[in-house]
């Protein structure tokens, strides 16, 4: 993938973003997409601030959403010669936090759609103590239809991701000033 290369979400993705955006609010998921990915440009002043690295550019990251404070999903351009819907999407949140919360968009689709978004996952171990995943029916169908074969808890997928990419906190951090 180029760091210039086509910021228009795949089908699928802009068809979760569709709902999320309609539920922002109402469903305690502090998940706010964005119509399209950053820019290459924004991707990289992000990436520089986020890391305090000016070295740095943002060509690994697609970002198509953020949280309330500011933390960013993102795919992670990971897996060299595979397609975006392939790659990880990860969370870098705003004081930090760092996870891979799903393997692919499939998988990604299916956390949308047990009622986690991106710092839900990143943040399950520090479960907020009046929240409580909702299953979203609108976004169900969504993954039924763009990744059945990729259907599993959002404890599953979580864990998968993690299990994946156990060193991405490091990498991250290693990346930092």
């Amino acid at each position: 993938m180029t760091a210039n290369g086509d910021r228009q979400f795949p089908a699928a993705l802009a068809a979760a973003m569709a709902v999320r955006l309609k539920c922002i609010g109402e469903d305690g998921v502090d998940f706010e997409p964005y119509e399209s990915f950053l820019t290459a440009d924004e991707t990289t002043e992000w990436f520089r601030a986020w890391t305090g690295n000016g070295e740095l550019n943002g060509d690994d990251f697609r970002v198509f959403g953020q949280d309330g404070t500011g933390g960013n999903a993102a795919f992670w351009l990971v897996r060299p010669g595979q397609e975006l819907v392939e790659q990880p999407v990860v969370f870098l949140g705003s004081e930090g936090e760092t996870g891979v919360v799903a393997r692919d968009l499939g998988g990604f689709l299916w956390l949308l759609a047990d009622g986690f978004g991106p710092w839900e996952a990143a943040a399950s171990y520090e479960p907020e103590p009046d929240w409580a995943p909702r299953v979203n029916r609108d976004l169900a169908a969504i993954a039924e239809q763009f990744a059945p074969d990729r259907r599993a808890s959002a404890a599953t997928i979580i864990a998968q991701a993690a299990q994946e990419f156990p060193d991405f906190d490091d990498t991250i951090m290693n990346l930092c000033r």
